[in-house]
């Protein structure tokens, strides 16, 4: 994706005209240098502003002075967008979001994204919300149409735990590759040789990530390479369920089972209580993430803590305060910051007999 900075919201034009999008396409820039034109910001070049104006002319655009003077006495506007099968991580998610939005006296919208919405009727329904922030977590955050469109809009935008943050969108993240190698060390650690993986939603790209800390962790500890060890899952309960069942199936079955999220390695668990196999006697199993579902079975989970809350507190933080420097006037550079990550050590992982 070629990322596009996001403009203010003040500067947008309001449904039914030529929006920034359209003047930033015809003089070749990005949206955000058409802000600042439109703002009167000094650091343009005369060039490049003059491009702008004429594309402004040419279209008929008109800023809408009402929301640009208003802008230094409203509330903030956010919306979170989630389309995500883990009831459990969304839960923690909006938790740290509300949290922050209510300490900085803003307004949060929560929004279902419909799986085959069209990314421009997306970025319409945000404008018609008034909304000037938008807050993505995966696998929506690893959409390269619908950054471009909300961005295009001229919204602020981060992306939440995306394996590939872009360069001009604000992101918070964790070593997705790393906490993956790690947990994949330990489970060698217990003397595992057959380590069976249950991998993430395709559509995200941490999922890869954990993908290529498992292989990294195999390598090190002198481990085979089995593709039949690995599962295809889609961070729901029941893709947990079918995965765990394939991989007990084998000739040879795994001894410990790493999945990519609490709800699927729950559903290990599960699949193996059916089998009459004891956790972690009979076979080990962790998780990723560390939401309620972790400790709400039994035995609890051995899993990576990944700090849900605490990246979508801070996401929203960053937003908050990006979309008031701009009504300010004060353009913020986009904000990449990586959190870290936990082994959380529970009853699920033993030593191999």
């Amino acid at each position: 994706m070629t990322g596009v900075l996001p403009a203010p919201r003040t500067a947008r034009r309001t449904r039914g005209g030529p929006t920034i999008a359209d003047v930033a396409r015809v003089a070749g820039v990005s949206p955000m240098t058409v802000s600042r034109v439109i703002n009167g910001e000094a650091y343009v070049q005369p060039d490049t502003a003059e491009k702008v104006q004429v594309a402004i002319t040419e279209l008929g655009y008109v800023p809408n002075p009402a929301a640009r003077s208003l802008a230094g006495g409203r509330r903030c506007r956010l919306a979170l967008l989630y389309t995500n099968p883990s009831a459990a991580y969304l839960s923690e998610f909006l938790m740290g979001c509300l949290a922050q939005a209510s300490a900085s006296d803003a307004l949060l919208l929560v929004n279902a994204c419909p799986p085959n919405i069209a990314p421009a009727e997306l970025a319409a329904q945000m404008t018609a919300q008034h909304v000037d922030a938008v807050i993505l977590p995966s696998p929506l955050c690893d959409n390269p149409a619908i950054l471009e469109a909300l961005a295009s809009a001229g919204l602020t935008l981060v992306q939440v735990a995306t394996g590939h943050p872009v360069a001009e969108i604000h992101a918070v993240t964790i070593d997705d590759a790393a906490a993956a190698h790690e947990m994949t060390l330990h489970l060698a650690a217990l003397g595992h040789r057959r380590i069976g993986l249950i991998e993430g939603a395709a559509n995200q790209t941490a999922s890869a990530l954990r993908r290529q800390g498992y292989d990294r962790a195999l390598a090190e500890s002198g481990l085979p390479r089995d593709p039949t060890l690995v599962a295809a899952g889609d961070f729901s309960y029941r893709s947990g369920l079918a995965a765990a069942e394939l991989l007990l199936a084998l000739p040879e079955p795994p001894t410990a089972i790493f999945a990519c999220n609490d709800d699927m390695a729950a559903a290990a668990v599960a699949v193996a209580h059916r089998h009459h196999l004891e956790v972690p006697a009979a076979l080990t199993v962790v998780g990723f993430d560390d939401t309620a579902m972790a400790t709400t079975i039994w035995p609890e989970l051995t899993t990576i803590r990944q700090p849900v809350a605490d990246m979508a507190r801070l996401a929203t933080e960053i937003l908050i305060e990006a979309t008031r420097a701009g009504w300010q006037g004060r353009p913020v550079a986009p904000r990449h910051v990586q959190l870290d990550y936990t082994l959380i050590k529970r009853g699920s992982d033993g030593e191999l007999p």
